[in-house]
């Protein structure tokens, strides 16, 4: 049951998140785009209420527990930018409004760019380990190693992202040389 609400609220958001960009951008009802991007909170909070009721009920902590606090972290954390960053898309494709700008990808300005998504997936992991931590502690005494489980996934994908923004600072990738050498064609 649980499996299926995670898939189901994944479709939801985008799905609501389509909806809110065509009335945006095709039907100019932006009050109305505002309305609908607003709900996209709601299916996290959907999923967390379904998952707690589901524990509630009696059934044991396994896997599907943990992937939607991991699901909810990640959504807290990275659901808002992805809403951004189509919006400028769309507003670029649909509506011709300029470009979105690329992320960096030379020197000290890309590493930044990765230590600011090193900080979403933080975010996206210290969500998703309190959700599970909660979880630990409504159920008890019951076996909740699937769920400290989850816990050691999501400071892994933690770590290892670290060390990839990591080496953006400690080995920051130049900018190849551009200027070209022209020959004077009058000699």
């Amino acid at each position: 049951m649980v499996v299926g609400l995670i898939i189901a609220c994944e479709v939801g958001f985008w799905v609501l998140l389509a909806a809110g960009l065509a009335v945006r951008y095709l039907l100019k009802r932006r009050r109305t785009s505002v309305a609908l991007l607003l709900c996209e909170p709601l299916l996290e909070v959907v999923l967390f209420v379904v998952t707690a009721v589901d524990l509630k009920n009696g059934a044991k902590p396994s896997w599907e527990h943990g992937l939607a606090a991991l699901y909810i972290g990640y959504t807290v954390a990275y659901g808002h930018y992805t809403i951004r960053w189509l919006d400028g898309h769309a507003a670029h494709r649909l509506a011709g409004g300029p470009r979105p700008p690329k992320p960096p990808r030379y020197g000290l300005a890309r590493a930044r760019h990765e230590g600011r998504l090193w900080l979403r997936t933080l975010l996206a992991a210290a969500v998703a380990c309190a959700l599970l931590q909660g979880a630990v502690w409504y159920v008890g005494d019951g076996d909740t190693s699937s769920l400290r489980a989850f816990q050691w996934a999501a400071l892994r994908t933690l770590g290892i992202h670290g060390i990839v923004a990591l080496t953006y600072l400690l080995w920051p990738k130049k900018q190849p040389a551009t200027a070209v050498v022209r020959r004077d064609e009058s000699a």
